[in-house]
């Protein structure tokens, strides 16, 4: 009898909180795999940064290149894949009253999925016959096996968007008239964005990449598969911003005990980025020779656009901070931040990650710029750039989502050691990549190359000049590789041995006298068919060019 009342009131317990337990399972699988990733691509990392400040020789078996590749794989697609989808189906199964059992379904094949995918790309990698790097640029060309592999990640991540699809649907279906709650708006875009950016990257490497390395055809349009590429790959870099920014609107409000500000003006920006986002791959390939002038700018004007989504974010978030602080007695032009909890990491990880896209942001203008894309192109500015965007403005607002995320889907709660932890981390991590990505950017803009392992160049004195500024990179790499560690530490720890308890899913309301969102917002047919007209404005008339005044295939090439 007294087992019973307390299954009850645990069950009553978990309604009210919105908590589902075969969906935490599913979200705490993903996220582990996520950290996972984060610590073998992390040591992965501090050997390319030491083999690139000369320090360390890596050996033939498992040489810069291997590292490279296998680096930018695990970080940029297993790192950030699974922790999006962990986290926006834990959102799911919250806002919408839990996972419907089919879309479950579909999340677990995707995930085992996507493993095998991933398993499949990296075996090509050890093996030496797939040194292509994140991008795997044709004429350069792996072991087919390494393209299955990435087509199978393709169908994994696809069969999740799908299940969040069919399971805002039917939420709607039961609301007819309501908003959909604003996470699972946020989640509706990112997946909207995956599953159409991934049919470029899907066209490239079924239709053209994998007939070629298996001999089926001779040679390869070089152009197509570039432009396919950075439709995928432009996007991607927005669908992790996209996943940052939803923590910043309205995890981070609720976290320093405030309200979100204009629902309407949240969704707005949701709906810029997913129209706006796909049509900017083009600044990629900026200095591409075979691409009309008139293309590029086109494409200037449109990466450059999806700074004023950006930029209403950060009058909105600060408008947060400061109306929060003042409530709480903060006074004065700036003695209001004195009431910022800056001992939570759950505000101090995001609020960093939010400071650092600034310089990130303006970095992105710069490589939007065709004249000044002309000095930072191929050197490690770009490196610097994609460290600060990625491994600053997204990655350490997925480490701040993590000390609230990971107790809540583990039934356990965040301990005052493992906050005081997760700080320690943050500044480690905020100064090792201030000295790794501002040594980038700098030897960059003195002509060092990205994608190269250390080379003096028989000893020239301008290769020379780099050695003091590579060197601070491998003091941020080592720094780097302890905050990997201190996180993976925390996150594991919070998933299996903090002590049980009931932890709050944040979700901050929005301000009392905020404008009242009108329904036009969720009609999301009507903002996915803007899209695709948007799309086809960029990107019918250059490959049709490309296709019909084709420049003479390229066969395979292996450079290693």
């Amino acid at each position: 009898m007294e087992a019973d009342l307390k299954t009850g009131f645990k069950d009553k317990a978990n309604k009210i909180l919105g908590y589902h337990p075969e969906d935490a399972k599913l979200s705490k699988s993903y996220i582990a795999v996520a950290f996972i990733a984060l610590l073998v691509g992390g040591f992965l990392g501090l050997l390319q940064g030491l083999n690139r400040a000369g320090l360390l020789e890596l050996p033939t078996w498992f040489n810069y290149y291997q590292v490279l590749t296998a680096h930018g794989l695990i970080l940029i697609l297993v790192l950030t894949a699974f922790f999006t989808i962990g986290y926006f189906y834990a959102a799911l199964s919250h806002n919408l009253g839990g996972l419907l059992p089919k879309v479950r379904k579909l999340a677990w094949i995707g995930f085992f999925v996507k493993l095998v995918g991933f398993v499949l790309a990296v075996i090509p990698i050890l093996m030496n016959e797939a040194s292509v790097m994140y991008t795997f640029y044709p004429p350069m060309a792996a072991h087919p096996v390494f393209y299955i592999g990435l087509a199978l990640i393709v169908v994994g991540v696809w069969l999740c968007c799908i299940g969040a699809f069919i399971q805002v649907a039917n939420w709607r279906k039961n609301h007819k008239g309501q908003h959909v709650p604003i996470l699972s708006y946020f989640a509706t875009g990112v997946f909207v964005l995956l599953f159409f950016a991934l049919m470029f990257v899907a066209v490239e490497v079924l239709v053209m990449i994998l007939p070629w390395t298996l001999g089926w055809v001779d040679t390869i349009n070089v152009m197509v598969a570039r432009t396919l590429f950075w439709a995928f790959g432009h996007t991607l870099v927005n669908i992790w911003y996209l996943t940052a920014v939803s923590a910043w609107y309205v995890v981070v409000p609720k976290v320093i005990g405030g309200k979100r500000w204009s629902d309407l003006l949240t969704r707005v920006v949701i709906i810029a980025l997913v129209i706006m986002n796909i049509t900017g791959g083009f600044h990629h390939q900026i200095i591409d020779p075979g691409i009309n002038e008139l293309v590029k700018f086109m494409h200037v004007f449109m990466s450059l656009a999806i700074g004023f989504p950006s930029l209403m974010t950060a009058f909105a978030l600060f408008a947060v901070f400061e109306r929060t602080s003042r409530r709480k007695g903060g006074k004065g032009l700036i003695g209001w931040w004195k009431k910022m909890p800056w001992g939570d990491v759950r505000f101090l990880a995001p609020f960093i990650a939010m400071l650092a896209f600034i310089p990130a942001g303006a970095g992105g203008i710069v490589q939007s710029t065709n004249q000044l894309n002309q000095v930072v192109h191929n050197t490690m500015w770009v490196v610097g750039h994609f460290h600060l965007t990625l491994g600053m403005s997204v990655v350490m607002t997925f480490f701040g989502i993590s000390y609230w995320l990971v107790p809540y889907i583990s039934n356990r709660v965040l301990t005052p050691q493992i906050n005081r932890i997760g700080v320690i981390q943050t500044w480690i991590w905020t100064i090792g990549m201030i000295f790794m990505s501002g040594a980038m950017h700098y030897v960059g803009l003195l002509g060092s190359p990205r994608r190269t392992s250390y080379t003096t160049y028989g000893d020239h004195a301008t290769a020379l000049g780099w050695d003091p500024y590579l060197m601070l990179l491998a003091v941020g790499g080592t720094l780097l590789i302890v905050g990997v560690i201190l996180q993976v530490y925390a996150v594991f720890n919070m998933m299996f041995f903090a002590p049980k308890g009931d932890t709050e899913f944040p979700i901050a309301e929005e301000e009392d006298n905020a404008t009242k969102t009108p329904y036009w917002t969720e009609r999301w047919g009507l903002w996915i068919v803007i899209m695709l007209i948007v799309v086809a404005m960029a990107y019918v008339i250059p490959l049709t060019e490309f296709i019909v005044n084709a420049p003479p295939g390229s066969p395979p090439f292996k450079t290693w």
